[in-house]
């Protein structure tokens, strides 16, 4: 990848800190413990796309992925769970053999398995020694009749957020627009509803949370023509280009999508949550006003004040019991801010959150939501964590799953919120959810076992003192 292009991605046009400050977005670091790399960044990005074989071209540590633990659900094929690798050597390096090596494991990859199509995704080691995975690449496709897409995103060349944008500008560049969506029946009427098309960009479906989602749009007549990349197939990928309205689920991930498609294909775009009853709400009816249907405006507000009502009747005797409660909540992107509105429908106080991979629009809506004073920390090694929990006296550590052991040893109630998570929080059924988890964590008998002294601790106590006594 050019120099340029990797500066294009970096200072994103549509990104409205941008025009607070000439800074732009940060500076790559790759390798930190915090950004990660723009390979493992573009991986993430794409491996929910289920049907694909998905080759690490490079050495077997880089396909060392940890995508099984991302609790990423599909709801039919799973080649995307099957680990595919060139396993580049040093004898390759020195022989000059990793095209080669390259071109025949696409070749097993399609001869084999008969993916839909094949990522191959360039690392470190190949970029520096200059192998020219788009020409392999292209060669292959014609070969064997398969698409072969060339992600470059090695490493070096920056954070994982840079990863996420270098993979949805090669969606962009190589697959939106190459196919047309299956027609609807009856002219894209359904029951007599006008049937809409809409995309979800940045929607991973981490423990299925989509699907709480989905019957709602279904019953509004909005047809998602591909979540990008939860759940998805290559062929919805394709397809996204008669998109009528897309949405920006992950601020993040891959903004740089959404501002293509609307400068190629002129399709408005919004940037919501799916996370708390509020913004669910927000989310169903700025979709249907970016539409411009009023027949489906009426619809979805009439949706919304069922759910609603319905929700708030279910969440009444649960709200009783968390009100009051104080959570640190540390995590990062959109669930910065849509994490705190969720919390905020239950009635509990988020004392402060974490904002290491949140832009400035982000921190914004935090602000919004928590005010002006609104405590945020950068800083999540776990010595900074206790000391906010015991500054402000928080009952519960909501975070990734990194944070847990810290949270057990200073016997402090822990949820993860992060990707690892086997519970899906999202839509007005996915509040449900994290209502009842929060509830079974910070109500849990151990804690108030833990808390106690230990047995031993209490016996040497007991016999000082008697020693005491005695002399």
């Amino acid at each position: 990848m050019k120099s340029k292009d990797i500066a294009e991605l970096l200072d994103e046009p549509a990104c409205s800190h941008n025009t607070k400050s000439k800074s732009g977005c940060a500076k790559p670091q790759p390798g930190s413990a915090a950004g990660g790399c723009a390979f493992d960044g573009a991986q993430i990005a794409l491996l929910p796309i289920v049907d694909v074989a998905h080759i690490v071209h490079g050495p077997i540590a880089c396909a060392g992925s940890s995508w099984d633990n991302r609790g990423t659900r599909s709801s039919g094929p799973d080649m995307y769970r099957l680990g595919f690798t060139t396993d580049i050597t040093e004898q390759d390096v020195i022989m000059g053999r990793g095209e080669k090596r390259l071109f025949h494991g696409i070749r097993q990859a399609v001869e084999e398995h008969r993916p839909a199509a094949v990522f191959v995704y360039n690392t470190c080691v190949p970029a520096l020694i200059g192998d020219d995975i788009e020409a392999v690449c292209k060669n292959a496709e014609q070969r064997w009749n398969t698409p072969v897409i060339p992600i470059d995103a090695a490493g070096f060349y920056g954070t994982k957020n840079l990863g996420n944008r270098i993979a949805g500008d090669a969606m962009v560049k190589y697959v939106i627009g190459t196919r047309e969506p299956d027609p609807l029946p009856l002219h894209s009427e359904r029951d007599g509803i006008r049937v809409h098309d809409i995309n979800l960009i940045g929607e991973y479906n981490i423990a299925g949370e989509f699907w709480h989602v989905l019957p709602l749009l279904d019953e509004l007549g909005l047809r998602v023509l591909c979540t990008l990349s939860g759940d998805a197939r290559f062929h919805e990928v394709q397809t996204m280009h008669r998109a009528e309205a897309n949405m920006m689920v992950c601020s993040k991930a891959m903004l740089n999508v959404a501002r293509k498609l609307e400068e190629k294909y002129a399709i408005p775009w919004f940037e919501g949550s799916f996370y708390g009853v509020t913004d669910t709400s927000k989310a169903l009816s700025d979709m249907s006003y970016v539409l411009d249907d009023p027949d489906l405006i009426a619809r979805t507000e009439a949706l919304i004040a069922r759910e609603e009502k319905r929700l708030d009747e279910a969440l009444d005797p649960w709200r009783q019991r968390l009100r009051g409660k104080r959570v640190l909540l540390y995590t990062g992107g959109v669930k910065s801010w849509s994490v705190i509105s969720a919390l905020q429908d239950l009635g509990m106080e988020v004392v402060a959150t974490g904002t290491k991979k949140s832009t400035e629009e982000d921190k914004e809506r935090i602000r919004e939501l928590m005010g002006s004073n609104a405590k945020m920390i950068d800083d999540g090694s776990p010595r900074a964590l206790l000391d906010v929990v015991r500054e402000y006296q928080a009952d519960i550590l909501i975070a990734g799953g990194r944070n847990m052991y810290t949270a057990l040893k200073a016997r402090l109630p822990f949820l993860d919120i992060n990707q690892e998570r086997e519970f899906g929080y999202a839509g007005y059924q996915g509040m449900l959810e994290l209502v009842r988890q929060l509830a079974l964590t910070l109500e849990s008998p151990v804690w108030k076992q833990v808390r106690q002294p230990a047995p031993w601790s209490v016996q040497v106590e007991e016999k000082r003192k008697g020693d005491l006594n005695y002399a």
